[in-house]
This record gives structure tokens, C-alpha cells and sequence, in this order.
């Protein structure tokens, strides 16, 4: 039972294992590539199968039924399976014949040559779309490149370790649920952040494209959609993912790609999602050389969308070649070219020109647009007049693999109301740091999306600037112009430092414990003269006042019951497998639900509770939603697998199989829950170790002192560097000294402690693994009761508590302020200078006496 995840998994190990030292962006056009023919080819046979009412054969013997039936009925064959797929493979050029001839040692690397090939002749010879045509081109699949191998007999075993990567994946399977598609998108991902600077020409990062999509999403009655710089095709297909499902069945894709082999790229990454070919129009061309599409119907007029997705290159130099001029339909809305140096609002333009008069556009660009002058300043002013302009999304740096720069998301609209202000969003504190590159989380991405939703101002994020404000920042679009970033740092008070107290300011700024609490605040608080208190107990006791208040424990029990109900709802829900192998719809469910409960709670953030349902999903549900669709619940909680692990290196890495896992039950849980026992065993016996191990190591420290028993008796016995003793010393040390002396008795003890070390060591090793097969074989027999316990640990072990913990966690934050100003105004100047004046006179003093001594 393999997962999309075990499959990314497989398939993007095995790549970092083939490619060696080949650059990722080049050979990631052989990978998916080949990868793209293995489906065309079990396309084929599946359809072949399907149109002769053939039933249930294995994969070789329907090879071969298909290869009889194409001897006896020739072209009327092809043009059957023809008018089923729009396209087909002939036998002797399926991938499964490849496979056939590496088992029997007849491999070429030619054949995979001639089969590409055929299918480009057979695709050009039916008279068919486009789709196909040019996906295998040689300047995409060139097998003659000598990265792949200095030889042929190189670049045949290159190949062939390629072609065996997907050698028993069913592509027709694993189309259904989207797996396939999710699987193709998770490599070129991948092969993105590999590329470095490159991935910028084929990849929108997931984060990014989901903050575009989920807004894109949004437009009324969304039947097209364009992307001018397709790149791989993700925007486009993260838009079809946030839409109905009988929205995506009618939904238009249509793109330009200028790279050849990233445009073939996108056309294969559609296909595998299966967008069918009359739903796709995708173009290898310049969009900003000549317009595209063009309304064949109306001369000079662009083909208009509902949606309208980009991630341009950025500040593009001399993307003018084509010696455009201002009347060119797509600029005359500006009335001036962008400049030639930085071709951003070129694209921006191609794309407002091409967007409905009720559609969405959502670009991303590089900050510089929303404050360059000279031209640029006139087309943002011109953009502003006309009122196109929605929305400002400022973004994080360093969120792209090929560039640090920040970025900003654009949202343009064509039916705006006159008045209407425009929405600036600050997003660039809102991110987490994942290696060197900054992420933003799911809650980043919610919140963006439903301030944009709900047009809503908050302070140091959000604002809604009017025509009067813009107007008066001369059409000067810069965050910061309109929203004041949120300084944390508390000024400090002159006063208060010289005469001690808190700021009563700094006490009404702790607006959670002043609406929830006041009263006990104002008990808590002892004012010392006019705007200035100090403490009247300790903060530790004014927390515990607070968090056992019975309205603070009426508001934990509320937020507990409704946090166990939304368990309880989705538990039952998922218990009883009422899941798909695609959950995405169960998982926006959870997630929008989350948020309308915690919205009924003041001063908790929501989407902090929005990023533990998120993290749940992530970590666990993803994986186990997928096996339960493909079984059940408790027949996945009773199924186990080869747990493969990676032994060696080099030529002589391999795979292993080490044991067995839970496919959905994680072992651990198990050995937790149903070997409470036998772990207690263990932990003790550790525990035990510890405590030698501390011991040996104060008596390396006494042997290491000077003129000690101790240093006298081991010091001998210590290893090289003088940090542990040595074993084998201890016996010939031992032999040597004299039964009831100090030195006997301290060696005898090193020794004894060394052999009781060493046999809780080998107890420890042995009970482990007899605990580790114990619960591999406990997998098999797992109780429906034993299986909803670990399940529900597993999923919402600790949920209703993370949850509660929220209330508390605000309150603990302005508890922590309120410690640190006590602990600023504590020590005041004035007795800090009486400190220091009489510390010099103790000086004095003591320099006195010393003088008189001598």
C-alpha cells in the first residue's frame, strides 16, 4: 500500500542518487520527461484494454494481447485508441518494451530515441492538437548529451537506471486522486530548490502561489484562467485546486512559455492532473515580443479571463527588442512604455489587458514597482487615476530560491467603485525561518487571504489607504508610507528611573488584563505618586490570582468544551473513513471551522489555533487519510510495512529492510501505550547507566586532582587524553595492587562499575529488541479499541490542551511585560548612585587600612 508520499519520497531519492553531478534545472527535462512516458504509455494500454472488453491481466500479458491485436488490425487500432486518448504509443514502442528489453539484456539507448520520436511523427501524422506535439523534442530530451555519461555504454546505464525508477508505478492508478499530478508538482519543486538561481525560470514557491491562487479563487463565475509566464503550470493548477470540483471540470487553462523545454514541462504537468487537452491552451512564446491570445474574431483585441496569475522574471533588462511603441493595445492604458532597463509593469500590463472587466489578476513583482520613479511612476499614478489597483501584499524576503530581494503580491481589478480605497497588507514579519530561506507557515497565508477577504485595518498590518492619502504620497505606493510596523519595545521612562515606579501608561497598554481582569490589576498595583505604581506582590502571585480567577477558568472551560466537540466531530468523522483519497476538502473544512470557534473568544489569536489543525494535517492526517481511503480504518491500523532504511555509501549504498512499521499506527505509540511495562524496564536500567556513568566521571575528576588518594590510586588507569579511564588498565592495575590498601579498593570499584555498565548495556540492547519485534508483531493484532486509542493519541493527543493553552498564552504575555517593567524600574538612579558612593567609601576604607599596615 504505497502513499503519494512514499512515492515523492522514492522518486525524489532516486533522482538525487541518479543525477550525480548533472544540474538539477537540466536534468529534471530527462526525469519528468520519462516519467511523462510511462503515463502516455499505461494511458494506452489501459484504454486498449478498456475498448476490447479485455478483463483482468497482468501488465506483460496485456503487452502482448496488445501486440497481436495490433498485427491483426493495424491502423483501424490506433485510430480507436486514438479517438479515446487523442493520442496512443504503438507496442513495439511502449515504455513496457524498454522494460522487456532490459531484463533481457537487449537495452539501447537508441530505442528510447526511436520511441520519442515515433510518438512526435504519429502526434504530427494524426492531424491532432497541439498538446502533444514537441514534448520529446531534442532540444528537451536530448539523449546524446554527454552529461548524461562521457560514453554510450554510460549514458545507457543512465538511462536504464532512469527508465527502472518508475518501472512498477501505475500511472493510471495513481492519476486518480490527483497522486500522480501531486507527485510530478512535488518534483518539480524539488528540482526548483536544487536549480538555485535557475528554479526562477520554471517555479512559483507553494507558499506564494498559495497566497496568488486562494485570491484568485475568489472571482464570481471563474471559467478561464491565464498565466502569460507559465513557467511549470503550478499557479495555474494551485487555482484549480482551491475550486469546486465541477468548476474544475469546465475551467479553461490557458499560458505562454518562452523556455521550450519549461513550456513541454507544463503542458506534461496539466495532462498528469488530468486537464484534458481540449480544456488547455498553452503557447512557446514571447509575451511581451507580440500579444497572445489575440481575439481572432476582432482585430488588435486581447482574449479576456476571469483570472489573471504571474510570477514574471523580475526587472527584466531590454525586454523591448521587439521595438514595441506606446500604442501597442496592452500599454495604451498607461500611456507610456515602462522603461527598457526593468520590464515589471510590462507584464503587469500584458496581463491588466488581457483581465475581464469582472475577473481577478494577482502578480508578484520585486518592491521597487510600488515606489520607482520616472516612467514607471507615471504608469503606477495612471493605474491609481483609473482605480485598477486592489490590493498591496508585501511579502517577506528571501521567500525564492533565486533571489533574497522582497517581493510584493498585486492584485488588479477592472469593476472597482471609484471611492473604493486600496488594501495594503504588510506581510513581511510573518514568516518562519526553515534553513536559509524564510517560509511563510498556514496561518501567514490565512490570515493574508482573509484580510484581503474581509477589507480589514489592523494596526502595524493592515490599512486602507483613500485616494486623498495616495494622492498626497504622490502616488508613492511604499508599505511603510501607510503602515507603521508594530515597535515591541517599550520606551523607557526618564521619570521612572530616577524615581522608581511603573508608568501607569505603560500598566493601561495591557489592554488583555484590563478588559479580562482589572479589578485584581488594580489590587496588584500600589500607585506611589501622580501616573506611577509599583507592585504590591510579586508577579508570580499575581499570575496565579489571575489564571485560578473563576472567569478566567469559566473561559478555559468553554474554550476546552468546544475544542472537544470539534475533536470529537472530526474523530468520528475520520474513524468511520467517510475520507477520499484526495481530503483536501475535509482539510478545509477543519480549518475553517477552527476559526469560526476560536473567533467567539476574545484576545486569542485565531489563526494561532488555525496552525495547529494545520500542523496536524501536515504531520499526520496528509499520510493516513490517503491509506484509509485505499482500505479502511481498522484494517490500515492493523496493516504493517517493510520499514526500508539506507545502509552504506557510495556505489555501495543500498536499501535494507529493517523491521516492520505501522502503515498509519506509529510503532512508538504502541510500545508507549500497550509496553508501558517493559519501557519502564528500560528506562530504568538507563537510568542506572547514567548514574555509573556519573560516577566513573567524579572519579576521573579526583584522579585528575593533586596529592589525593584518589589521583594516587587511578591516576594510572586514565586513557591518552586524560578524560576517561581505560579498561584494560584498570585490570592490569589491579592485578598489580595489594588486596585492603586505598588503591585496591578505588580500583575494584572502577572495575566493578565498568562490568555493571557493560551488562545493563547488553541488557538494554536485548530488551530493546525483543520489544522492538514484540510490537512489529502487535501491528497484526491490534483490537479495534487498542486502534481507536493510538489513533486518536496520534491525531489529537494534545489538541483540546494546545487549544485551552491559547487564553493562557496571551494573558502569560502582558504578565511577562508587566515583569519585565518591574524589574526595569526596580533599582532606581538615585539609589544606584547611593550604591556607588558607598561602595567608594568601603574602597576608601579599605585603601586606608592597607596603608596604615604597611
Amino acid at each position: 500500500m504505497i502513499t503519494s508520499e512514499e512515492i515523492k519520497r522514492r522518486l525524489w531519492d532516486g533522482a538525487t542518487e541518479l543525477r550525480g553531478s548533472m544540474d538539477a534545472s537540466r536534468y529534471k527535462d530527462y526525469m519528468l520527461g520519462l516519467m511523462f512516458y510511462k503515463f502516455l504509455s499505461d494511458k494506452t494500454l489501459e484504454a486498449f484494454k478498456v475498448t476490447s472488453g479485455l478483463g483482468n491481466l497482468t501488465e506483460s500479458e496485456l503487452v502482448e494481447e496488445y501486440t497481436e491485436a495490433k498485427a491483426e488490425y493495424g491502423e483501424q487500432l490506433d485510430k480507436m485508441i486514438q479517438n479515446v486518448l487523442g493520442y496512443y504509443v504503438s507496442p513495439e514502442y511502449l515504455y513496457q518494451t524498454w522494460l522487456k528489453d532490459i531484463n533481457s539484456g537487449e537495452f539501447e539507448v537508441q530505442k528510447v530515441t526511436d520511441s520519442l520520436n515515433n510518438f512526435e511523427r504519429t502526434i504530427a501524422a494524426s492531424g491532432d492538437s497541439n498538446d502533444f506535439r514537441g514534448l520529446f523534442s531534442s532540444s528537451t530530451l536530448d539523449l546524446t548529451d554527454t552529461a548524461l555519461g562521457s560514453n554510450l555504454n554510460e549514458r545507457s546505464k543512465s538511462v536504464k537506471a532512469l527508465i527502472l525508477l518508475f518501472a512498477d508505478l501505475n500511472m493510471v492508478a495513481l492519476q486518480k486522486g490527483d497522486v500522480l499530478g501531486d507527485a510530478y508538482e512535488y518534483l518539480i519543486g524539488q528540482f526548483a530548490m536544487e536549480s538555485g538561481k535557475k528554479a526562477g525560470e520554471f517555479y512559483t514557491p507553494r507558499q506564494v502561489s498559495e497566497v496568488m491562487a486562494q485570491i484568485a479563487a475568489k472571482t464570481p463565475g471563474i471559467k478561464t484562467i491565464y498565466d502569460p509566464t507559465v513557467g511549470s503550470g503550478s499557479l495555474l493548477l494551485t487555482v484549480r485546486k482551491h475550486l469546486d470540483e465541477d468548476v474544475q471540470r469546465s475551467l479553461s487553462y490557458y499560458g505562454q512559455e518562452k523556455n521550450t523545454a519549461t513550456y513541454n514541462l507544463t503542458r506534461m504537468n496539466l495532462l498528469l492532473h488530468g486537464v484534458r487537452p481540449e480544456k488547455m491552451t498553452i503557447k512557446n512564446g514571447d509575451t511581451l515580443s507580440q500579444d497572445w491570445p489575440e481575439d481572432p474574431e476582432h482585430a488588435n483585441e486581447g482574449v479576456l479571463f476571469d483570472a489573471v496569475v504571474m510570477n514574471p522574471p523580475y526587472s527584466v533588462k531590454n525586454w523591448n527588442r521587439a521595438g514595441l511603441k506606446v500604442s501597442d493595445p496592452r500599454f495604451e492604458v498607461a500611456g507610456v512604455l515602462p522603461p527598457d532597463s526593468k520590464g515589471d509593469f510590462a507584464f503587469l500590463l500584458h496581463g491588466l489587458f488581457h483581465l475581464g472587466q469582472n475577473g481577478t489578476m494577482a502578480i508578484v513583482l520585486p518592491h521597487g514597482v510600488l515606489f520607482r520613479g520616472s516612467s514607471e511612476g507615471e504608469i503606477r499614478e495612471r493605474l491609481l487615476k483609473k482605480n485598477y489597483m486592489d490590493t498591496i501584499i508585501g511579502l517577506p524576503n528571501n521567500l525564492f530560491s533565486n533571489t533574497g530581494i522582497p517581493v510584493v503580491v498585486i492584485i488588479l481589478k477592472k469593476n472597482r467603485r471609484i471611492d473604493e480605497p486600496v488594501l495594503i497588507i504588510d506581510a513581511s514579519h510573518s514568516y518562519i525561518k526553515v534553513g536559509k530561506q524564510n517560509v511563510l507557515q498556514e496561518k501567514d497565508i490565512a490570515k493574508i487571504v482573509d484580510t484581503y477577504i474581509e477589507r480589514r485595518e489592523e494596526k502595524g498590518y493592515s490599512h486602507l489607504a483613500t485616494r486623498e492619502e495616495i494622492m498626497d504620497n504622490q502616488y508613492n505606493l511604499n508599505i511603510p508610507r501607510y503602515i507603521e510596523a508594530v515597535d515591541g519595545e517599550i520606551p523607557h521612562d526618564v521619570d521612572a528611573h530616577l524615581y522608581g515606579g511603573i508608568p501607569r501608561s505603560n500598566i493601561n497598554e495591557l489592554k488583555i488584563l484590563q478588559s479580562t481582569v482589572p479589578d485584581i490589576m488594580e489590587q496588584s498595583l500600589k500607585e506611589i505618586r501622580q501616573g506611577y505604581v509599583e507592585l504590591a506582590k510579586p508577579v508570580e502571585e499575581i499570575s496565579s490570582d489571575i489564571l485560578n480567577d473563576p472567569r478566567i477558568i469559566e473561559q478555559l472551560k468553554k474554550l476546552e468544551c468546544k475544542a472537544m466537540a470539534y475533536v470529537d466531530k472530526y474523530w468520528r468523522i475520520l474513524r468511520n473513513g467517510r475520507v477520499e483519497i484526495d481530503s483536501t476538502p475535509l482539510m478545509e473544512e477543519m480549518l475553517v471551522e477552527i476559526k469560526e470557534i476560536l473567533s467567539h473568544f476574545p484576545n486569542i489569536d485565531v489563526y494561532d489555533g488555525y496552525q495547529i489543525v494545520a500542523e496536524i494535517w501536515k504531520n499526520s492526517l496528509i499520510h493516513d487519510t490517503e491509506i484509509i481511503a485505499l482500505s479502511d480504518f481498522y484494517t490500515a491500523g492493523r496493516t504493517r510495512e517493510p520499514n526500508m532504511v539506507t545502509k552504506g555509501t557510495g556505489d555501495k549504498k543500498r536499501e535494507e529492510q529493517d523491521g516492520w512499521v505501522g502503515s498509519i499506527v506509529p510503532n512508538k505509540l504502541i510500545a508507549k501505550q500497550l509496553f508501558s511495562a517493559e519501557l519502564a524496564e528500560i528506562e530504568s536500567k538507563n537510568i542506572r547507566i547514567q548514574e555509573i556513568e556519573t560516577e566513573l566521571s567524579d572519579l576521573v575528576e579526583a584522579a585528575k586532582a593533586e596529592d589525593s588518594d584518589e589521583a594516587n590510586a587511578l591516576n594510572g588507569i586514565l586513557n591518552e587524553a586524560g578524560e576517561a579511564f581505560e579498561n584494560k588498565l584498570v585490570k592490569v592495575e589491579l592485578k598489580k595492587a595489594i588486596k585492603g590498601t586505598v588503591e585496591y579498593k578505588l580500583l575494584s570499584k572502577v572495575e566493578k562499575l565498568f562490568t555493571d555498565k557493560s551488562a545493563l548495556s547488553k541488557a538494554v540492547k536485548e530488551d530493546e529488541k525483543a520489544l522492538k519485534e514484540a510490537v512489529q508483531e502487535r501491528i497484526l493484532t491490534l483490537t479495534n479499541e487498542e486502534i481507536d486509542n493510538l489513533m486518536y493519541e496520534k491525531w489529537f493527543g494534545n489538541t483540546v490542551d494546545a487549544m485551552v493553552a491559547l487564553v493562557e498564552r496571551s494573558l502569560k504575555t502582558e504578565l511577562n511585560t508587566l515583569q519585565m517593567l518591574h524589574n526595569r524600574y526596580a533599582d532606581t538612579l538615585s539609589a544606584m548612585d547611593d550604591e556607588g558612593r558607598d561602595l567608594e567609601s568601603e574602597f576608601e576604607a579599605l585603601m586606608n587600612e592597607l596603608v596604615v599596615k604597611l
